[in-house]
């Protein structure tokens, strides 16, 4: 394993979504997620946070290819997955060529992600939507194993399927039980060894304990640390609870509308948060002591999230901005390093 290598990187993604309007104004796109960069170290764990709808799911679908980006560019090891070409990566000249989106039809791209899915797994958000009703929890979990022939035997097979559910505290007779058998922190342990069934290196946990009690999200995330530590996994953890994130991981990015307005080392980000809107989520994350915790000023965001079809100009936090200028209605700020390993997207920085 090579430490210190950066297992994913992806430079300027966009995801649009086009909407029909009426006949007067026409189609119309949602920018979902809008040049979005950062990149994760094998073995570490990158934290993206945000208030719902801002992009944060959006990002970890494209970068597994399970919805196609509009623009941008994803690599895997050093492999590139995706590339719409025109895109600027630090240390390379400006990349151009033909857009993959374009000109790959469907079946040669499945065919080009195939060895790549073993490789990259995502734990869905809903575990009770996320599990077919109608197969048992012993062939939810084999099924990846099936696909990609990684057993010899039916025994082995079985074994396998075991040995899976023992990792993530499950027993050995919930193989032949159906989904609806299962609390909901016990189904998003399947979902957990499903994912793990193939061997991957990273993981893409899409709010995976936000549909669970807090007793059960305690478990579930001391078993994904676990986990980590032993078999060495990197993941991408997207979550809307910062003090759920801070735990796991290693940097945190924070995003709104579509964009990262802050990255930095999860430490920094907690204590040394930058952006306006970081400041806000900080200041939102409860205080065992009750002394400590009235002490600390809450800052509550006035107003709505903006309608992310009609966009305010420049900044897209402003409209719910303290320290807007005016220069933030008339310019977009760019995510820059404001200090080491910090970057921030905030004209008044």
């Amino acid at each position: 394993m090579n430490e210190g290598k950066s297992l994913l990187e992806v430079y300027g993604l966009k995801k649009y979504f086009t909407i029909t309007g009426d006949s007067f104004f026409g189609k119309k796109s949602v920018k979902a997620v809008d040049n979005v960069s950062f990149s994760i170290k094998r073995g570490e764990t990158l934290g993206l946070v945000g208030e719902s709808g801002c992009g944060k799911t959006t990002v970890g679908r494209s970068v597994l290819r399970l919805i196609e980006p509009t623009a941008g560019r994803i690599i895997y090891d050093g492999d590139t997955l995706y590339d719409s070409g025109g895109i600027n990566v630090p240390g390379e000249e400006e990349i151009s060529g033909p857009k993959t989106r374009n000109k790959e039809p469907a079946g040669k791209k499945s065919a080009k992600m195939f060895p790549y899915r073993r490789r990259m797994q995502i734990v869905f958000q809903d575990p009770y939507a996320s599990l077919n009703p109608r197969m048992t929890v012993g062939d939810i979990v084999g099924e990846g194993i099936d696909i990609h022939q990684l057993a010899e035997s039916k025994q082995d097979r079985r074994d396998r399927i075991v040995k899976l559910l023992e990792q993530v505290g499950l027993n050995t007779e919930h193989a032949n039980r159906y989904p609806h058998e299962f609390s909901g922190g016990q189904r998003q342990r399947v979902g957990i060894a499903r994912a793990l069934a193939v061997n991957p290196e990273l993981i893409v946990c899409d709010e995976p304990v936000s549909a669970l009690d807090v007793s059960i999200q305690a478990q579930v995330m001391n078993m994904l640390e676990e986990l980590q530590e032993r078999i060495g996994l990197t993941y991408l953890f997207i979550a809307h609870d910062l003090s759920v994130v801070k735990h796991i991981s290693n940097h945190i990015g924070v995003m709104y509308l579509g964009k990262l307005v802050e990255l930095a080392e999860s430490f920094e980000l907690v204590f040394h948060s930058r952006h306006p809107y970081s400041k806000s989520l900080v200041s939102a994350i409860p205080i065992a002591d009750p002394v400590a915790s009235r002490k600390i000023k809450r800052i509550v965001l006035e107003g709505d999230v903006p309608s992310p079809v009609n966009l305010p100009s420049g900044c897209r936090f402003r409209t719910r901005c303290s320290v807007a200028t005016s220069i933030c209605g008339e310019q977009e700020p760019e995510l820059r390093e404001i200090s080491p390993k910090h970057f921030a997207a905030c004209h008044n920085i």
